[in-house]
C-alpha cells in the first residue's frame, strides 16, 4: 500500500511515533516530523517492515528531506514512575517541542494522545502503515533508540541489547535472573516470569 502524504490537508503536519514501549530496558523514544509536500523517500514504510539496513538508508534521507524533525528521550526512572503510556505520549510532546517550526496539526501513531498546545491532532492506528510522516518519525524513532541500545550494550553486554534492544526475549530475562538489574531496567515491568522471584531492592 502506499503511503499517503497528508491527513488534515495542512501544509505543517507533524507526524509523531515513538519505539521501545514493550521494552524491559532502556528509554522509549518518539520522533516528530514535518515532511514537505514532495519527498523522495522510495524506501519508507513502517519501520517495523524494513530491514536495519533500510532504516539506516532512509535516516539521513529524512533528515536531510524533512521540513523539521526532533527526538525525544524518556528514561526508565520517568516510565517507573509516570506509566508507559503516559512517557510515550510525554516523548512525543517533547519531541514536538523541540521542532523548528511549530505544526499546525499533529497526526499520532496509535489512538491515544493528550492534546498539544491546542494544536488539533488525529491518532490514527497503525499509522506508520499509512502517512509518510508517521513512518518517518517511526524510523527516526527505532534508530536512533537502536543506536542508544547499542551504546549500553557495550557497558553490560551480559544482557544482549545488541540483539533484543532490551525487549523481553528469553535470553534478557534469563540475563536478568542471572545477573539481576541495572539502572537501565523498568523496574514496574514484569521483567521475570511470575514464578520465578527478582529482588528489586
Amino acid at each position: 500500500m502506499e503511503l499517503a502524504h497528508n491527513y488534515s490537508g495542512c501544509l505543517l503536519e507533524v507526524g509523531t511515533d515513538e519505539a521501545g514501549r514493550g521494552c524491559l530496558a532502556g528509554p522509549v523514544v518518539a520522533a516528530a516530523v514535518i515532511l514537505p509536500e514532495k519527498t523522495e523517500l522510495d524506501l519508507l514504510n513502517d519501520s517495523k517492515k524494513l530491514t536495519t539496513k533500510q532504516r539506516a538508508i532512509l535516516r539521513p534521507q529524512i533528515e536531510q528531506q524533512a521540513l523539521a524533525y526532533a527526538v525525544s528521550f524518556v528514561w526508565p526512572e520517568e516510565i517507573d514512575k509516570i506509566n508507559i503510556l503516559q512517557s510515550s505520549i510525554r516523548a512525543m510532546h517533547q519531541a514536538i517541542d523541540k521542532l523548528k517550526l511549530l505544526p499546525e496539526f499533529i497526526i499520532v501513531d496509535g489512538n491515544k494522545f493528550n492534546s498539544y498546545k491546542n494544536i488539533p491532532h488525529q491518532t490514527i492506528v497503525k499509522g506508520d502503515g499509512k502517512y509518510l510522516s508517521i513512518a518517518a518519525a517511526s524510523v527516526l524513532a527505532k534508530t536512533y533508540r537502536d543506536e542508544y541500545m547499542e551504546k549500553i550494550h557495550r557497558e553490560t553486554p551480559q544482557y544482549g541489547w545488541d540483539k533484543n534492544k532490551g525487549y523481553p526475549t528469553k535470553a534478557h530475562r534469563a540475563a536478568i535472573l542471572a545477573h539481576g538489574i541495572t539502572s537501565h531496567h523498568r523496574k514496574t515491568f514484569k521483567l521475570v516470569p511470575i514464578q520465578l522471584h527478582l529482588d528489586l531492592t
